[in-house]
C-alpha cells in the first residue's frame, strides 16, 4: 500500500521555485504601489498654478523639495533591483533539470519503444559489462540498468510499470518541502535555532510592541490622547474662551513637546532668540504662572504662533521651528472644534455643566483661517493678496471707495478699481486679478423639511428637522464676468443719472452682499407707503417715468399687487355670476363632483410628488455612504502656511442670540463645485417661532464667511390616539369567536373518543 513520505529538498531546486514566488509576491505589489508616479504631471501641475501661486511659501518649498529630493530615485533603485533578483530567480528555475521524470526503461536502456526481447538481451549484456561494478562501472547506473531489464523480461515487473509507471509497484508519495537539507543538518542546528529565536522572541515583539504602543498614543484623527484631555479640560474650565486664551491652550499641546514627539526640538540658541522675540511682540502672558502654558516648549510655540501672525522675520533655526508649529496647528484646531461639540453634546444629553460657548468654537475656526493666511484677527483681508501692504489700505478705505472686503474689491469697476490699485504696476496688477479671481465664491441654498413624516413641511415639537444645504462654489473670476455684462453702458448711464441720483436703495446689490439695517428698514417703510396708497388706484406707468418714487422695486410690488387684487375681484365675479347660473340642483351636483374630483387628482399628485423626493433623498444618501470623494478640491492661497491646503468649509446651524450651536459642526472636505450636506437637529420642546443662522465658514480665508437666517415655526405635535378604530372589537364577535372556540374543541374530543 502507498504511504507518505516527507523529504527535504537535498538539490534545492525546490528551494528555488519556492524563493521565485515569495519575491514576486513583494516585487509586483510594491512596484503597483511604491513606484513614483510621473514626475512630469507633478511638474505640469505645479507650473499651472505658477501664476497663482507662484509666490506662495508652500510653492516655493515644494519645488526645492521636488529639485532636492532623492527618494523617487531610491525608491526606483530599490525596485529595479527586486525585478532584477526575480528574473534572475525565474531563469535559474527554467534551467533546472526535472527531478521527477515519468519512468521509461526504453530510455535507460537506450533502446527504441517496442524493441524485441533478443535485442533487450543483447544491450543488457553490453550495458553489464561497461556498468558492472565488478567490471569498475558505477553501481547505481547499474542497479538503474538492471531495473529497467526486468521491468522488460518480468512479466510481473512489466505489469507494475504498465500500471503504477514503475517496476516495483506502487510507491510512496513523496513531498518535498522547500527548504535545503542543511538547515535541518544537525551541525547547523545551534545556529538555526538562535536565528529562529532572535527573529520571533525578540524581532517580532519589539516591532508589534512598538506599533501598538505608539497607535495607543494617538487617536484616529493622529492626534496625541493627552492633547485631546487636555483641549478637554480648559475647555470644561473656560466655557468663553477668547483669542488670546485660544492661542495659549492650543500651543500648549503634546505635540510641541520634544518629550511627547520627536519631530519637536528645543534649541539651545532658544534661550536667546525667543525672549528677543517676547520683547518684540510684547505682552504675550510670560509671567503666568499656570500649567503647562509657563513651560518652555508650550512659551515657545506660542511665542513662534503670534510671529507668525504678525509676519515677523525669524531666525533660520527658528523659521523650521515655525513651520512645524504653523503645520501642525490647523489638525490640533479641527480636534478643539471636535472636543467642543462633544462637550455640547453631553450638556444636551446629561446636563450639569455649561457646554462651550458659541463664540469659543468660532474663535477656533477664526485662528485656523489667521494661521494659513498669517494674519492677525484686526486685520484687513485685503492683506490676503500679493503685494498688498498696510500702507496700501488707505487707499481703499478712502470715502471715495471704501473698500473694506474681498467683496467690495470684486463690487468695483474695473476703471475704478485699477484707478485704487494705482500704486501697482501693470504686472503686479494682474497678478493681484488673477489671484483675486482664483478666491471661492459659494451660494447656498437651504431646504428645511421633515423626513420620513406624513407632512414634511409641518414642524412639530421634538421632531428632527433636516436642514439640507446645497452649496455651490464658484470662482471670483466668474462674478467679475457677471459684473462686467450687468454694467451699463456709457449711453444708458446718461440716460438714467436722474434715476440713480434719487436714492442709493436702486444700486444693484451684489450676490454675496446681505441687505443691511437701513436697507430693511426703507424696505418695511415702503412697504408701509404700499399698503396705504392700495386705497386709492394710480397709474403704475407714470410712477414709473419720474424720477420722484422711491424705486422700481416698489413699483413692481405695486403693479403686482393690483393685479392680484384684481384677479381675486375678477375671480369673485367669475364665482358670483357662475352660481347665479346655476339654477337646477343638479347642475350644483355635477360642478361638486368635478370639484372633489380635481382635489383628489391635486392630492395624488402632490403624494406622489413626495414620494419621488423620498427615493431620490433615499438614493443620495445610499450613493453618499457607498463613495468615497477625494479631499484634493482646490489649493488655497497662502502666502506664509509652509504646506498645501486644500479648500475647506465648516456648515452649521447656531442660534445667535443665545450664542449656542443648534447642529454640529460639519466639516465639509469634499466641496469642488457643488455638495449637498444635510444638516439635522432636534426642533424644540416649545412651540413658537425661532430665528437660528446656517452658517459657513472657511478654515482657509478670512473674509469669505457666510450667515443665512433660517425661521423655524415649531407647532405642536399631534396626540397619540389610545383607542384606534381598527382595534375596537365589538362584544358579538368576540362571543362568536369564544363558541367557534368551544365547539372546535368539542368536536375534537369527540373524534378523539370514537377514535378509542
Amino acid at each position: 500500500m502507498a504511504g507518505q513520505q516527507f523529504q527535504y529538498d537535498d538539490s534545492g531546486n525546490t528551494f528555488f521555485y519556492f524563493l521565485t514566488s515569495f519575491v514576486g509576491l513583494i516585487v509586483i505589489p510594491a512596484t503597483y504601489y511604491l513606484w513614483p508616479r510621473d514626475q512630469n504631471a507633478e511638474q505640469l501641475r505645479l507650473k499651472s498654478l505658477r501664476r497663482v501661486h507662484g509666490r506662495c511659501l508652500w510653492y516655493r518649498l515644494r519645488l526645492m523639495k521636488s529639485q532636492q529630493s532623492i527618494v523617487p530615485t531610491l525608491k526606483k533603485a530599490a525596485l529595479l533591483f527586486g525585478w532584477a533578483v526575480f528574473l534572475l530567480l525565474a531563469y535559474k528555475v527554467s534551467k533546472l533539470d526535472r527531478e521527477y521524470q515519468e519512468y521509461n526503461p526504453y530510455e535507460v536502456l537506450n533502446l527504441d519503444p517496442g524493441a524485441s526481447l533478443s535485442e533487450i538481451k543483447k544491450q543488457y549484456r553490453v550495458l553489464s559489462l561497461k556498468y558492472h561494478p565488478d567490471k569498475g562501472g558505477n553501481e547505481a547506473t547499474f542497479m538503474r540498468i538492471a531495473k529497467a531489464y526486468a521491468a522488460l523480461t518480468n512479466e510481473q515487473s512489466r505489469q507494475n510499470w504498465e500500471i503504477y509507471g514503475n517496476p516495483d509497484g506502487p510507491g510512496a508519495t513523496s513531498f518535498g518541502i522547500a527548504l535545503p537539507a542543511w538547515i535541518v543538518d544537525q551541525k547547523n542546528s545551534m545556529l538555526v535555532l538562535l536565528v529562529y529565536g532572535l527573529a520571533f522572541m525578540v524581532i517580532l515583539p519589539v516591532v508589534v510592541g512598538t506599533w501598538w504602543y505608539r497607535s495607543i498614543r494617538y487617536s484616529g484623527d493622529q492626534i496625541l490622547i493627552n492633547t485631546t484631555q487636555l483641549f478637554m479640560h480648559f475647555m470644561y474650565k473656560t466655557p468663553n474662551m477668547n483669542m488670546k486664551r485660544l492661542a495659549m491652550v492650543l500651543t500648549a499641546a503634546f505635540e510641541f513637546d520634544p518629550r511627547s514627539n520627536k519631530e519637536a526640538t528645543i534649541r539651545p540658541t532658544d534661550n536667546i532668540e525667543v525672549p528677543q522675540l517676547i520683547r518684540e511682540l510684547g505682552n504675550i502672558n510670560v509671567k503666568k504662572k499656570e500649567p503647562p502654558f509657563c513651560y518652555p516648549y508650550s512659551l515657545k510655540a506660542r511665542v513662534l504662533v503670534l510671529a507668525h501672525l504678525a509676519r515677523m522675520d525669524v531666525s533660520e533655526e527658528l523659521d523650521e521651528d515655525q513651520r512645524f508649529v504653523t503645520r501642525k496647528s490647523p489638525a490640533l484646531l479641527q480636534e478643539m472644534i471636535n472636543v467642543g461639540c462633544q462637550l455640547t453634546m453631553m450638556a444636551n444629553s446629561r446636563g450639569g455643566f455649561h457646554a462651550p460657548r458659541l463664540v469659543t468654537i468660532e474663535n477656533c475656526m477664526k485662528l485656523t483661517q489667521m494661521i494659513v493666511q498669517g494674519l492677525q484677527e484686526s486685520k484687513s483681508p485685503l492683506l490676503q493678496l500679493p503685494h498688498f501692504e498696510e500702507e496700501h489700505l488707505r487707499y481703499c478705505i478712502s470715502k471715495k471707495y471704501k473698500v473694506r472686503s474681498l467683496q467690495d474689491l470684486v463690487s468695483l469697476k474695473d476703471s475704478d478699481r485699477r484707478s485704487m490699485l494705482r500704486f501697482l504696476g501693470e504686472e503686479k496688477y494682474d497678478e493681484v486679478m488673477a489671484v483675486l479671481g482664483s478666491f471661492p465664491h459659494v451660494t447656498m441654498d437651504t431646504k428645511l423639511q421633515v423626513l420620513d413624516d406624513e407632512d414634511s413641511n409641518n414642524i412639530t415639537a421634538g421632531s428632527i428637522v433636516t436642514v439640507t444645504v446645497t452649496l455651490t462654489r464658484k470662482r471670483m473670476s466668474e462674478v467679475f464676468e457677471k459684473e462686467q455684462e450687468s454694467t451699463p453702458c456709457p449711453a444708458e448711464e446718461a440716460s438714467t443719472t436722474e434715476e440713480t441720483q434719487g436714492d442709493s436703495s436702486k444700486a444693484k446689490t451684489k450676490v454675496w452682499q446681505n441687505k443691511s439695517k437701513g436697507a430693511k428698514k426703507t424696505a418695511k417703510s415702503k412697504k408701509k407707503k404700499l399698503t396705504k396708497k392700495k386705497a386709492t388706484p394710480a397709474p403704475a406707468k407714470t410712477k414709473q417715468a419720474n424720477g420722484n418714487v422711491a424705486g422700481n422695486e416698489v413699483v413692481a410690488a405695486a403693479a403686482a399687487a393690483k393685479e392680484e387684487d384684481d384677479e381675486v375681484s375678477d375671480k369673485g365675479s367669475d364665482s358670483e355670476e357662475g352660481e347665479a347660473n346655476k339654477d337646477s340642483p343638479s347642475e350644483r351636483d355635477e360642478d361638486s363632483d368635478k370639484q372633489s374630483d380635481t382635489e383628489v387628482d391635486e392630492m395624488g399628485g402632490d403624494d406622489e410628488e413626495e414620494w419621488e423626493a423620498l427615493q431620490q433623498s433615499i438614493q443620495r444618501r445610499e450613493r453618499a455612504l457607498l463613495e468615497t470623494k477625494s479631499k484634493v478640491t482646490h489649493p488655497v492661497y497662502s502666502l506664509y502656511f509652509p504646506e498645501e491646503k486644500h479648500e475647506w468649509w465648516w456648515l452649521y446651524i447656531a442660534d445667535r442670540r443665545d450664542q449656542t450651536l443648534v447642529s454640529m459642526p460639519y466639516h465639509v472636505c469634499t466641496l469642488k463645485d457643488t455638495e449637498e450636506v444635510e444638516l439635522k437637529f432636534p426642533a424644540p420642546s416649545k412651540t413658537g417661532n425661532y430665528q437660528y443662522s446656517v452658517i459657513l465658514r472657511s478654515d482657509s480665508y478670512l473674509g469669505l464667511d457666510q450667515i443665512k437666517p433660517l425661521k423655524l415655526e415649531v407647532h405642536e405635535a399631534k396626540a397619540m390616539l389610545d383607542n384606534h378604530p381598527q382595534w375596537d372589537i365589538p362584544d358579538t364577535e368576540e362571543e362568536d369567536e369564544e363558541q367557534e372556540d368551544s365547539d372546535g374543541i368539542e368536536e375534537s374530543e369527540e373524534d378523539d373518543e370514537d377514535n378509542d
